[in-house]
């Protein structure tokens, strides 16, 4: 889905009704844009500066500072609203609604769904207010709607242009849509409103990222460190970036340090394994793959990269168990199949390897690779007619493949189709002229009694790898069946 936004112009925050009320810049801040702002997850450090910059509209009672505690406010923002004295007089302070406090509390611990319903409640009486349009449009955004979030977050930036938050947030959901350079848009004008925004250097460096603009995404990400340099998310985006452009020390250490500042951060376990699965480094993506999959059970993309990285350590065993409790989550799961056969295959339970294999063609019938190791597993379980019509078809996906040729022939002679068999090594040899390829077809026109030109074969892969006992056995088996008259 992909919607265009219009960029509202720098000018026009001049006359604006800036940040969530009509005279907010001279305005101190008040229960119910505080309790917004956490709802809409502003940063505990962006919430103290903006306190810090307008004061405070309200003297904080213990009640309300369990209301922001359960909202999501840390120690150090409760410690900020503590040591700012109130500018305005008690019977003058905004209170927070009812439905904004539980709506702030259900969403910080991730009960959207049911905030979604009290902000939703909440706005039929109160439509105009921008806070409310931004808590929710961060809820709806949690919940990935993304249409409706998109919506909310434009109508908080048509009634409070000056606000740079509406603008980041509005500007990510345009992200997430595709629609790049309205993204871009929106995270330069939050910088031009804000120009020490550390979320509006954020997206800007997402949008970057996503035109392929690496550099100047990471130079973005930098910039938002420096105002905030306690963002793991922020962190986070570094290490997909460096890994994107080939940086893999720099990214294990980008997502290193997300985990530092939060080790609950499944995702950044995930990615940390990807990049050390990346480095060879089999045991430590291991240990990161299972950190995250004890976070996060139910993410069958950190099961299947598991189970991938089992296999390429050559645990078999692991790699098998893996997979199952895998398709037994979700038999539709539509990944692992090809590593989930190699490990059967190594195993030599053929059978249920052709079965996954199987599986494999149907997800992606135009893969060769996929139809060459489908025809191998069938070879090996003594099916060499079935093997010919998958290998037939990795060759016709995949001609320039000598491994497919060499297999094909390998089926072809099984079936004693000699001459089709003869065709097809002698492709494998022009491709890859080996010691192995010319050895097989030796053994094929030895098999069609042409054995002069077996002869030169068979000499052919002893010049190639004169380590091999076996082809100089051959040879000589070869010279010994040949009539004197015969031997050159």
């Amino acid at each position: 889905m992909k919607r265009s936004c219009l960029v509202v112009s720098i000018f026009l925050v001049l006359f604006s009704r800036a940040c969530f009320s009509a005279d907010s810049s001279i305005r101190p801040v008040d229960r119910a844009q505080i309790t917004a702002w956490l709802t809409g997850e502003i940063s505990n450090a962006r919430i103290a500066r903006l306190v810090t910059e307008r004061g405070l509209g309200f003297s904080l009672s213990a009640q309300e500072e369990k209301q922001l505690l359960a909202a999501g406010a840390n120690s150090e923002l409760i410690k900020t609203l503590r040591t700012i004295r109130s500018s305005v007089l008690a019977n003058e302070a905004v209170s927070a609604p009812a439905e904004l406090v539980k709506a702030a509390e259900l969403a910080h611990f991730a009960q959207f769904d049911a905030a979604e319903s009290q902000l939703n409640a909440l706005l039929r009486s109160k439509p105009d207010n921008p806070d409310l349009h931004f808590a929710l449009g961060q809820v709806l955004r949690r919940e990935e709607k993304w249409d409706k979030a998109l919506d909310e977050f434009t109508e908080a930036v048509r009634l409070a242009p000056g606000f740079p938050e509406a603008h980041n947030r509005l500007g990510y959901v345009l992200y997430r849509t595709d629609d790049i350079d309205a993204a871009i848009a929106e995270a330069r004008t939050a910088l031009s409103i804000d120009p020490r925004n550390a979320e509006a250097y954020r997206y800007l460096g997402l949008g970057l990222y996503a035109t392929g603009k690496y550099d100047a995404a990471l130079h973005a990400y930098d910039e938002s460190l420096l105002r905030e340099p306690e963002n793991a998310d922020v962190y986070y985006d570094m290490g997909i970036a460096l890994r994107d452009r080939g940086d893999l020390r720099r990214a294990s250490i980008a997502y290193q340090h997300a985990l530092r500042l939060r080790p609950s951060f499944w995702e950044a376990h995930s990615n940390l394994g990807i990049v050390m699965h990346d480095l060879g480094r089999f045991d430590d993506a291991i240990a990161e793959y299972r950190e995250a999959k004890r976070l996060a059970p139910d993410e069958l993309s950190v099961r299947n990269n598991l189970g991938n990285t089992y296999c390429d350590k050559g645990q078999f065993d692991a790699a098998i168990a893996e997979f199952h409790d895998l398709y037994r989550i979700d038999a539709g799961w539509d990944s692992g199949h090809a590593c989930m056969a190699r490990a059967l295959m190594a195993k030599k339970n053929y059978t249920e390897a052709i079965g996954e294999l199987r599986q494999a063609v149907l997800q992606n019938p135009t893969g060769a690779s996929e139809h060459r190791i489908l025809g191998q597993a069938l070879l090996l379980a003594g099916q060499p007619e079935e093997a010919v019509k998958e290998l037939q078809a990795a060759v016709y996906l995949g001609p320039d493949s000598a491994l497919a040729h060499h297999y094909l022939g390998t089926a072809l002679f099984e079936v004693q189709s000699f001459d089709e068999a003869e065709a097809q090594f002698r492709e494998a040899v022009r491709l890859e002229p080996t010691a192995a390829n010319h050895y097989s077809l030796a053994a094929c026109l030895m098999a069609m009694n042409r054995n002069d030109e077996a002869l030169a074969e068979l000499e052919n892969a002893s010049h190639l790898d004169p380590t091999q006992n076996l082809y100089r056995a051959r040879k000589e088996e070869l010279l010994k069946s040949m009539s004197p008259a015969s031997r050159p």
